[in-house]
């Protein structure tokens, strides 16, 4: 595509080979001229080598140590459906769009993980982020960015790749404020969310190894990593479940049915996932047929490889096809409609 040599895996066999047989032949992240103005190399979604390394560990350890995966997150999960349900009351039954809210709240949830507070839905600063974050994606899916990553030249003529490199830079300002405030408080003993764990490990890089990755710029990358990669894809699927529940009345009253007989007025837990088969399968579907990220991110060859008879040379770009996966017919009978048959 354009200058740079593409191969696009489809179909669930090849991808599922590709990403689970060959996972170190194609772990890494090509050089995309728009992820590397965003990026700068840091972070964690489009940096290299060593550094992506050392964040994703980082990054993988201290989330399950704030309880990613276990009835903390879950907690912080559920007080946050409280929050949203009261909005949803509010509304009283008038139409409205849910977008701003239902964002709002998965936005929550990351910023409790990452700075270990959650915003008002009104706060200026949230909305703020939530509306640099979509205008971002929306920027990056565009023709025109499109364009400047296949032919880096037209970044003279071409404007969005200025305005998502804008906007980062506001995303910056605003967690540069946060990164302020929880150095002044911060304890050891106390560390309330993902960027206290980082700032203690940039102290103690300060006084035995300046030269390791915990440094601002990773922050900054890491943090803008986890709210766009997070908020879109379960904000979308939560948006497109809403949509199919109204759509489908007999299914919305099957799982109204299931949850008041198995889990009545509790507050529906994980544990609770295997005694409601019905809901769990129209979940599954809703995220399949949904289809919300058709491309997966690009990812490259570490070497030279032979995958399934074609020869890929080292840092030749890859792009999951994931719609030929979810729409693929050999592993789903009626692929093309939301599969009603449920059981």
């Amino acid at each position: 595509m354009g200058s740079v040599r593409m191969v696009v895996l489809s179909g669930y066999e090849t991808v599922r080979s590709a990403l689970v047989d060959y996972a170190d032949e194609f772990s890494e992240r090509p050089y995309i001229n728009i992820f590397e103005d965003m990026n700068q190399g840091f972070g964690i979604t489009f940096s290299h080598g060593e550094n992506w390394k050392a964040m994703r560990r980082f990054t993988l350890s201290t989330l399950r140590d704030l309880g990613m995966g276990k009835r903390t997150i879950e907690d912080r999960i559920i007080e946050e459906c409280g929050y949203l349900i009261k909005l949803f009351e509010s509304l009283e039954g008038k139409p409205t769009d849910l977008t701003t809210s239902v964002v709002s709240a998965v936005s929550n949830i990351i910023a409790s993980i990452i700075f270990g507070q959650r915003f008002d839905y009104q706060d200026p600063n949230l909305l703020k982020f939530i509306g640099l974050v979509d205008e971002n994606r929306r920027f990056i899916g565009s023709p025109s960015v499109a364009i400047y990553n296949m032919f880096p030249v037209f970044r003279y003529v071409l404007k969005a790749h200025k305005k998502v490199k804008q906007n980062i830079a506001e995303l910056h300002y605003f967690l540069r404020k946060q990164i302020t405030e929880r150095n002044e408080s911060l304890e050891r003993d106390d560390l309330k969310g993902y960027m206290d764990a980082f700032l203690i490990k940039n102290r103690n890089r300060e006084k035995s190894n300046p030269m390791t990755y915990f440094h601002e710029n990773n922050l900054l990358g890491s943090v803008t990593n986890l709210f766009m990669a997070g908020t879109d894809t379960t904000s979308s699927t939560l948006r497109w479940a809403i949509s199919y529940m109204t759509l489908n009345p007999e299914i919305q009253r099957k799982v109204h049915e299931e949850i008041d007989r198995v889990i009545g007025s509790a507050v529906p837990r994980a544990e609770h996932r295997k005694n409601v088969p019905y809901t769990n399968a129209v979940i599954h579907e809703t995220q399949r047929f949904a289809n919300i990220l058709p491309l997966n991110l690009p990812r490259a060859t570490s070497q030279d490889i032979q995958f399934q008879g074609y020869y890929l040379p080292k840092v030749n770009v890859l792009i999951p096809h994931l719609e030929s996966v979810l729409y693929d017919e050999t592993q789903f009978e009626k692929p093309q409609i939301f599969y009603q048959n449920i059981s």
